[in-house]
């Protein structure tokens, strides 16, 4: 490998990890993908229950798919037939499976897609200005990630890793900010009727799928 090809792949991977970056532009530390919800319901309380839920998402859930079309978004540039990412796209955005996952991945990979266009521009690029193509984050950052020839068995894991890494933060932040809550309330249900409990808490899980 010659210097200036080592030297392009070096630039190449400080440009994914400045995409993939919690201080990138792109709003994500403001969603939860649906973490306060299962927090406030319960179901995610602790380090074990966080782990489980992550490891379904990944497997089973959304983590899955957006691996499945950040990586077909990959093979589709570095196969020459980039004519196939409007349909993936519409494909991708179609698998959002609540309006909230639906806003969540709009405004993020608008954002994203701005923010690319400005400071690293790319013919890749224009394919998503199309209004019939919705720049889905996992399909803009795939085939973004090709046009840099940055290597698949690469590319894949960092973006998952940013993926999980928001989920974890969002995670811990609810799990610890929801447990005073809930011990504070049963200290004083001796003095308040279950009716009020129960209807406190349905206002805050109104509230956090709202944002989630």
């Amino acid at each position: 490998m010659t210097d200036e090809s080592h030297g392009h792949m070096a630039l190449a991977f400080l440009r994914l990890q400045s995409w993939l970056s919690p201080s990138f532009p792109n709003g994500a530390y403001s969603y939860s993908h649906g973490l306060e919800w299962a927090v406030e319901a319960g179901h995610v309380s602790d380090r074990r229950s966080l782990i489980d839920w992550l490891e379904a998402d990944l497997c089973h859930g959304s983590g899955r798919n957006e691996a499945i079309f950040f990586s077909e978004a990959y093979r589709c540039v570095a196969a020459g037939v980039e004519d196939r990412l409007p349909d993936l796209a519409v494909l991708a955005a179609a698998s959002r499976g609540t309006a909230e996952f639906v806003l969540e991945s709009a405004q993020q990979s608008s954002a994203s897609l701005a923010t690319l266009r400005r400071v690293w521009p790319d013919r890749i690029l224009d394919i998503f200005s199309d209004p019939e193509c919705p720049p889905v984050l996992a399909v803009l950052l795939g085939a973004r990630a090709a046009r840099e020839r940055i290597a698949i068995d690469i590319a894949l894991p960092a973006f998952l890793h940013s993926y999980v890494a928001n989920l974890v933060s969002a995670g811990v932040d609810w799990c610890l900010s929801v447990r005073p809550t809930v011990s504070s309330l049963s200290r004083r249900s001796s003095r308040r009727s279950c009716r009020a409990v129960k209807s406190q808490a349905k206002r805050r899980s109104t509230i956090s799928v709202r944002r989630a």
